[in-house]
Order: C-alpha cells, then sequence, then structure tokens
C-alpha cells in the first residue's frame, strides 16, 4: 500500500472511532440520563411511585439480560450490520419512549432501548478490536474507548439536568434520534465489514438461561433497595437466579457451540479483567447515585448544578484514560495501572465517610471524584485490552459481550446494593426518633457515607484480587511478536498464565 493509501486508512480507522465512540456514548448516557427527569415523566404519564422504578430498571434488566446472546447474533449477522441494525432499533425505540402518551409505552420503550443496547455494544467492541491491532495505537482507541464508557453515566446525568431544566424531560430519549442517524450513516461509511462467522449456531436455551438468570440477579438486587435483604421475595429472586446461572454455567460444559465458552473465563488474566470492571462498575454507579442524592436531597442543587458539580469525575477519567493510560500501556505491566487505579478509586470512596449534613463540596465531594476519575482512567484501557487481546474471530462477540456484561451487572448491582445500604443505615437511625428535619438529614448523609465507604471497600478487595490474577505482560508479547491479522484465527489460551510467567 502506498504512503497516501496507508495514511487515508488510519484516518478511516480513526474517524471510525469516532462513530464506535459516539454510538458508546448514546448507549451509556441512557442509563442515567432520565435519573433526574424521572419526576416530570412520572407525572406526565401518570405513572405511580412503585412503577417508577421500571423506567430505570427496564432498560438496564433487558441491557444486562440480553448481552451474551446478543454478542453471539452479532458474530452470525456480522459485526457491522449488528451495529447498524441496533442503532437503528434502539433510535425508534428512544423515538418511541419520547412520545409515549403513557406509563406502559415509556417503559416498554426502555426495555426496547435495552434490547438493541444488548446488540450494539458487543458489537462496537467487536469493531474496536479488529480495527486497531497494532499496539501503540490499539492502547489510545482503548483509552478513548474506555473514557466515554466511564463517563457516559456522569454525562447523563449532566445531560439530564440540562435538557430537564431548559426544555422537556422527553428530550432526554428524543436526542438519540439525531444521534443514531449520524451513527448509522457514519457506520455504514466508515466502519469495517468483517464477514459474518461462517457455521455459527445460536445456543438460545442457553440464551434463555442466561438472560433470566441476569435477570433475576439484577431484578433482585433492584428489589432489595425497596423490600430490605430478608424479604422472601428479594431472598427468592436472588435463589432463583443462582439456580439459573448455576444450569447455564453446566450446559456451556457440554454443548457443541457454547454461548459463553468456559475457558474465556478460566483465563485467569480475563478473569481478572472482568472482574475489575464489574467491581470498579459498583464503585462508579454507586458514587453517582449517592452524588445525585446528596447533592440535590440535602445540598438544595438544582439539576443543572447537580449535573455540573458531577463533572469532575468525568473530566478526570477522560484525561487520564485518553493522555495517560495509552502512553503508559505500551511501557507499564498492566497490573501496575490497574491495581493502583482501583486503590485510588476506592480512596477516593471511602472519603466518603467524612460526609456530613454540612459537609462542603469542596472538601468532601470533589476530592473524591478527582480521586475516582483518575483511578476511573487507569483502570478501564487495560482491562479491556487484556480482555479482549489474542481471541479468535469466533469469539470475539462473546468476550466483547462478556466486558459489556461486566459493566452493566456491576453498575446495577452497585445501585441497588449501595441504595439498599443507605436506607437501612438512614431507617434504623431515624427509628423511634422524632423525625425533625435535622434528625432526618443527618439519617439520611450518614446511609451516604456508610454506603460510600462500603463501596471503597469492595473496589479495594477488587484492587487486590486484579494485583494477584492479572500476571499477562502485554508489553512483551506486543514487542516480540509480529502484528497479528484479525481475520486469522487464534488459541485463546496464549494470554493465559503459562505464557503471561
Amino acid at each position: 500500500m502506498t504512503s497516501a493509501g496507508t495514511e487515508r486508512s488510519i484516518r478511516h480507522r480513526w474517524w471510525g472511532l469516532a462513530v464506535i465512540g459516539l454510538a458508546q456514548l448514546m448507549v451509556m448516557l441512557d442509563t442515567t440520563i432520565v435519573n433526574i427527569a424521572l419526576p416530570w415523566a412520572q407525572r406526565d404519564t401518570g405513572m405511580s411511585d412503585v412503577d417508577r422504578q421500571w423506567v430505570v430498571t427496564g432498560y438496564t434488566l433487558a441491557f444486562g439480560g440480553l448481552l451474551l446472546l446478543g454478542g453471539r447474533i452479532g458474530d452470525l449477522l456480522g459485526r457491522r450490520r449488528a451495529f447498524t441494525t441496533a442503532v437503528i432499533g434502539f433510535t425508534a425505540a428512544s423515538a418511541l419512549g419520547g412520545a409515549a402518551p403513557s406509563a406502559g409505552v415509556l417503559v416498554a420503550s426502555r426495555v426496547g432501548q435495552g434490547v438493541f443496547a444488548a446488540l450494539l455494544m458487543p458489537a462496537t467492541l467487536a469493531l474496536l478490536t479488529t480495527s486497531f491491532t497494532e499496539p501503540r495505537e490499539r492502547a489510545k482507541a482503548f483509552g478513548i474507548f474506555s473514557s466515554v464508557a466511564s463517563a457516559g453515566g456522569a454525562l447523563g446525568l449532566l445531560g439530564g439536568g440540562v435538557i430537564t431544566e431548559y426544555l422537556d424531560w422527553r428530550w432526554c430519549l428524543y436526542v438519540n434520534v439525531p444521534i443514531g442517524i449520524v451513527v448509522v450513516i457514519g457506520g455504514i461509511l466508515l466502519l469495517p465489514n468483517p464477514p459474518a462467522q461462517q457455521g455459527v449456531k445460536v445456543d438460545f436455551l442457553g440464551g434463555v438461561l442466561s438472560c433470566a438468570g441476569m435477570v433475576a440477579l439484577v431484578y433482585g438486587f433492584n428489589e432489595a433497595a425497596s423490600a430490605g435483604w430478608s424479604s422472601g421475595r428479594v431472598i427468592g429472586l436472588l435463589a432463583v437466579a443462582l439456580v439459573l446461572l448455576a444450569v447455564f454455567v453446566a450446559l456451556q460444559a457440554k454443548v457443541r457451540n457454547p454461548l459463553l465458552p468456559l475457558r474465556v473465563l478460566a483465563d485467569r488474566n480475563r478473569a481478572g479483567a472482568f472482574l475489575a470492571i464489574g467491581l470498579t462498575m459498583i464503585g462508579l454507579f454507586g458514587l453517582l447515585f449517592i452524588l445525585t442524592y446528596q447533592l440535590q436531597e440535602v445540598m438544595g442543587f438544582s439539576p443543572l448544578k447537580t449535573g455540573l458539580a458531577i463533572l469532575p469525575a468525568t473530566v478526570g477519567t477522560v484525561l487520564v484514560a485518553t493522555q495517560v493510560t495509552p502512553r503508559l500501556m505500551p511501557i507499564v505491566s498492566a497490573r501496575l495501572l490497574v491495581a493502583p487505579g482501583m486503590a485510588l478509586a476506592a480512596a477516593g470512596l471511602l472519603n466518603l465517610g467524612r460526609l456530613q449534613p454540612d459537609s462542603s463540596y469542596a472538601m468532601t465531594l470533589l476530592p473524591t471524584q478527582i480521586l475516582v476519575g483518575l483511578g476511573l482512567g487507569l483502570v478501564m484501557a487495560p482491562c479491556i485490552n487484556i480482555a479482549t487481546n489474542k481471541v479468535p474471530p469466533s469469539e470475539v462477540g462473546v468476550v466483547s459481550a462478556f466486558v459489556s456484561t461486566s459493566q452493566q451487572i456491576g453498575g446495577s448491582v452497585g445501585t441497588a446494593l449501595l441504595n439498599t445500604i443507605a436506607m437501612t443505615v438512614t431507617a434504623g437511625m431515624l427509628r423511634g426518633e422524632s423525625r425533625s428535619e435535622a434528625s432526618v438529614s443527618e439519617a439520611t448523609v450518614r446511609g451516604f457515607a456508610t454506603a460510600g465507604m462500603s463501596a471503597g471497600a469492595i473496589v479495594l478487595i477488587g484492587a487486590v484480587a486484579a494485583g494477584l490474577l492479572i500476571t499477562t505482560d502485554l508489553r512483551k508479547r506486543e514487542e516480540n511478536a509480529p502484528a497479528s491479522d484479525p481475520t486469522e484465527p487464534a488459541s485463546i489460551a496464549t494470554s493465559g498464565p503459562t505464557r503471561a510467567q
């Protein structure tokens, strides 16, 4: 290829990354963008207090539950076709939600968004993995992608605040329509079109079991926030989730074309990366939950001011993920980025233990956000790189899906778990007390502080686990090995502990 042709190819790839990043941002924004607007949506659609959670959890349940199936269907369709199909479906569901005349239509549209997001996310990561194979380009591309993934939730809160305050809550959903149109056109013009995997058979029974198990798991954690951990419904849902997921794992060990090849999880480095992603997302979404309520309920911030106040975490993540981590990944062992990054995020979350009703933003919430943002910027790109490195073409979709599953389930579980901890502590402090405004405020803040420290402890445990599990040295492999052809099969075991050592 001529020098001019090579330059055009490189430019083409980076414009393709912009399309992939925009699709990723659209999906991640919708995990939180309706949160601040929910009271207005509830009023306009006549939704009850009990049913309003479904506007959030309907999206989460469909998204988290169908990711593995979405990854395998993407392999069957071809990744660019899966990408464009998913974006069109997501955009249509968003338009339906924006025009929703009733609560039922709004919830149905959010479920539809989740279904198409489950097809879209694995396709975006699979396209990214096969587009960038040169080590330094790959590190930079993953840094940009991971910063979008980490920052999307916070940007959703900011966007929701701005839209709700100056436009109308319906534009929280309508905003996806112009974005979706740009992404579809860009995807057709700029993204590679690798052929669909031949002979791929979809394990629909495994898909049903994994979907039902994940839905039961996420739903159980969500219900625990309102019903409590001792509720028979919560215990039953979690028990059903464990049984379904256990049956799913047993089935994957026996079927000829498993939805999730167990060797993907048996590799210690991939297992460490998946665990780090999931536990980090617990901390991130727990932080967003705490900030949203602390700023609005306790500190009296407006929706717009709340969105702006959450920006430091996003800015820190983006700066580190795009400017620092890509420069360190080719020269520093992955675990020397992941474990310290998680420890940094944990330190920020543990700082929330200092929260008081009269705490200032600058002395408590701002330092927490800076530490968490810096930590996230160090964690996500190396973990995604480890998870997708040297994966055979036939399994890129399923590995990409499991990366997204780790993010989504971690975020869902984190929100529900930490919300339950906060509510339990608050209710315990108020039991038998006269509910003056001061006592309610103190109990509420103590609940948030305990939830923050719990999130910090979870992420700190994850830092230790990641340091022990992640042993692969991508630097040596990438320096000594020739550039891989993404169309050639490669043994998934090459990134295991034997090679790493």
